[in-house]
């Protein structure tokens, strides 16, 4: 039985902040550091913005470019965030309450820092491919959190995009999924604390690459497959250095990568990296396409995708809602002190 996305949708707040902007404020050259880390600008969502809105936005563009599929027939909503807004209330059933697939469904919020989305994806498959339900819906979305001047206030944004899961009309077949995981502490963030903490350098080696890195060439090895044979390749994104380079490290060409890289005009939305950047590949993708993914979660793990796209997506109306390009249109420009009280980093007092 193939399994497969049926449909999915994005969706990213209008608002940017310049790293320029940051640096500005700590007296930090912030353009320096965006031209490091390959960020140019990054979302930032207005005070009445989180998780919950960002999913369900992104879960309602999903159904409307299926008009066909009932919302009764969704077995399985998993949303996949380390922003949740509630420390003990799930996202997901309002979520799923949102989309009218309640009440004869399971539901539950995942975390495994950034690839919680696509473990929903995982999830998803495996109820729909035992046929336990007939459509799964994985959500991997963010509002992430940076210190006040710390590099991570550079890149951590806002975003999310939602996935149906089925078995008919699939526009994109997902020929294999699989993972590689250690218990490697890079990054992490205790109960009651507002902002994560890192582990620098250590982040990146023997963290993002050595997981990405295992995770890709298990799956080329598993496929039998090699670079070339994939028309689009998506990878985590912390910033636009770290994709780019491990996309170098396997052999993809800067081509490849193009539409799925989307870091340097949006920041690091974590959980919603990987799925946002699948989704603008889906955006410009044709009938044969086959599409590489994979992603990163701290703590750390890497979820492989190898993908094909079907005919099926001639017939897809994703006019139905907005494409990437159309959610990205008309940003607008905020100052630091707008920045950190929609943000949260300055409270009002009583």
């Amino acid at each position: 039985m193939d399994v497969g996305i049926v449909s999915y949708g994005a969706y990213v707040p209008r608002y940017r902040i310049k790293p320029e902007e940051i640096g500005r404020i700590w007296g930090v050259d912030g353009k320096a550091m965006g031209k490091g880390l390959m960020i140019y600008q990054k979302s930032v969502p207005s005070p009445d913005e989180d998780v919950v809105t960002i999913a369900t936005e992104a879960a309602r563009d999903m159904m409307a470019r299926v008009p066909d599929v009932n919302p009764e027939d969704i077995g399985a909503v998993y949303v996949g965030s380390e922003s949740h807004p509630y420390a003990v209330k799930p996202t997901a059933t309002i979520v799923a309450e949102s989309i009218d697939a309640t009440p004869a469904m399971t539901a539950a919020d995942m975390e495994f820092a950034c690839k919680a989305g696509t473990a929903g994806i995982q999830a998803c498959m495996g109820l729909v491919g035992s046929e336990m339900v007939e459509y799964g819906v994985a959500i991997g979305a963010d509002t992430s959190q940076g210190a006040p001047g710390d590099a991570l206030e550079y890149s951590a944004s806002a975003g999310g995009a939602a996935y149906l899961i089925g078995t008919k009309n699939i526009i994109a077949k997902i020929n294999k999924t699989l993972s590689f995981t250690t218990d490697t502490p890079d990054f992490w963030r205790r109960e009651g604390q507002p902002y994560p903490l890192h582990g620098g350098r250590f982040t990146g080696e023997p963290a993002y690459f050595r997981h990405i890195t295992s995770a890709a060439k298990m799956m080329m090895e598993a496929m039998e497959t090699k670079p070339e044979d994939y028309t689009y390749a998506v990878f985590h994104q912390p910033n636009g250095k770290f994709p780019t380079r491990v996309a170098k490290q396997l052999g993809f060409t800067p081509e490849q990568i193009e539409y799925g890289l989307l870091t340097p005009n949006i920041g690091n939305t974590y959980s919603g990296a990987v799925p946002l950047g699948l989704a603008n590949v889906l955006d410009h993708a044709k009938p044969g396409d086959r599409i590489f993914v994979t992603s990163y979660g701290s703590g750390a793990g890497s979820d492989a995708f190898d993908i094909t796209v079907t005919n099926e997506i001639e017939n897809y109306k994703r006019e139905n809602a907005p494409t990437i390009e159309r959610v990205l249109e008309n940003p607008v420009y905020l100052d630091y002190g707008t920045y950190a009280k929609y943000k949260g980093k300055i409270l009002m007092s009583e």
